[in-house]
């Protein structure tokens, strides 16, 4: 395999990483559970730091569009169609892409500051 191979490869396994250890990770702790999930992967994944706010924007998005879809079907769009008057939005889809959108850029946000403190960049004290 060549070197772009790999990096699509380690790209979309951490981006499947992301999201699994974020699923399992919201069902026991709280929402914010998955900036510490993205976190840590960016922080072994040795990627850049534009691709690991992608990174960690599509793990934690793809999970909570899943989350929220299964969410929203089982209870017949109430539930957002009742948020998305609240927040005067004029559909109930629109709410869910913005809820995907701010999961998205706290994954993505996390990701990309688990990926500038990575681990070869420390040195130690002397």
């Amino acid at each position: 395999m060549d070197s772009s191979t790999i990096k699509i490869m380690r790209f979309l396994f951490s981006v499947l990483i992301i999201a699994l250890l974020s699923a399992g990770a919201e069902f026991l702790l709280p929402w914010w559970s998955c900036a510490v999930v993205c976190f840590l992967v960016a922080l072994f994944a040795r990627q850049s730091g534009g691709r690991a706010f992608l990174i960690g924007f599509l793990g934690v998005g793809i999970f909570w569009l899943v989350a929220a879809l299964l969410h929203d079907v089982a209870n017949e769009h109430i539930l957002s169609t009742r948020m998305a008057a609240l927040f005067k939005l004029p559909n109930y889809w629109l709410f869910i892409l913005v809820t995907v959108f701010i999961g998205g850029l706290v994954g993505g946000m996390a990701a990309w500051v688990g990926a500038t403190l990575k681990p070869n960049s420390i040195k130690p004290s002397r």
